[in-house]
């Protein structure tokens, strides 16, 4: 393995759109993909009822697919990445703020970028290590580089939960993709079966693309859901090469 790569296994996944849940409507969706919309949010039953409702729909797709990948199971590392987080939530409180209005704690405390990785160790009891991160559009490649990080550390397992959703109206103007409403979740191991490798280089994009493409993370979810050997992407400077070994 070079030092531009890194190898893992996924023991467990999960993943929620609206519209999009059980492992049939996703095997359909990695065959012929399609534009998902906001028109229902997660239940999250696995949740109390008083954590669950401080959650907005961002929060509730990560914390569904976080219960359902790691179960009951405590003491894992998990690694939550997003794009673009709380983005909404922030922008009302940058509204209160503007109109000379007090900020509410609570909303602030639940527009950071850790509030979903917070909600899910404070409901499970959980001590484990937890790391929110953003990384522009290769935010997820990051997030598994991050990960192999920690299994490299010693951690026999690390959650990875990878969401985002539309920008608010305010903000849309600065998409770069077809920006849509997704979370999923994988439990990675060490390399052992189904290996999966994911490497990179220096590498500008080699242009616009022709019309607005769906998030980079999604692409990746298709590759992983429908068994393809190989995808690549550019994004932040990097060519990115996900394959699977032999």
């Amino acid at each position: 393995m070079s030092e531009n790569e890194v190898v893992f296994s996924i023991a467990r996944h999960a993943a929620w759109a609206p519209g999009v849940a059980s492992p049939e409507r996703w095997e359909a969706w990695a065959r012929a993909p399609w534009r998902f919309a906001a028109s229902d949010e997660p239940k999250v039953t696995a949740m109390p009822a008083m954590l669950r409702r401080r959650a907005g729909l961002l929060g509730r797709m990560a914390l569904e697919v976080a219960y359902e990948c790691l179960g009951q199971r405590t003491d894992v590392p998990t690694v939550f990445c997003s794009r673009h987080g709380e983005v909404g939530r922030a922008v009302g409180l940058l509204d209160d703020l503007a109109r000379g209005e007090p900020l509410s704690p609570t909303a602030f405390g639940l527009a950071v970028h850790n509030a979903s990785a917070g909600l899910f160790s404070i409901a499970r009891a959980d001590r484990a290590n937890h790391v929110a991160l953003a990384a522009g559009p290769a935010t997820l490649e990051h997030a598994v580089i991050e990960a192999c990080g920690l299994l490299a550390d010693g951690a026999d397992m690390v959650l990875l939960v990878a969401c985002d959703a539309p920008l608010p109206d305010v903000l849309a103007g600065f998409e770069d993709c077809d920006e849509q409403p997704y979370a999923f979740a994988w439990a990675m191991v060490p390399a052992g079966v189904q290996p999966v490798r994911l490497s990179w280089r220096i590498e500008p994009e080699p242009g616009p693309a022709a019309s607005p493409r769906q998030p980079g993370a999604l692409d990746v979810l298709r590759f992983q859901l429908a068994h393809a050997p190989s995808l690549v992407r550019h994004a932040a400077e990097r060519r990115w090469t996900w394959c699977r070994d032999a």
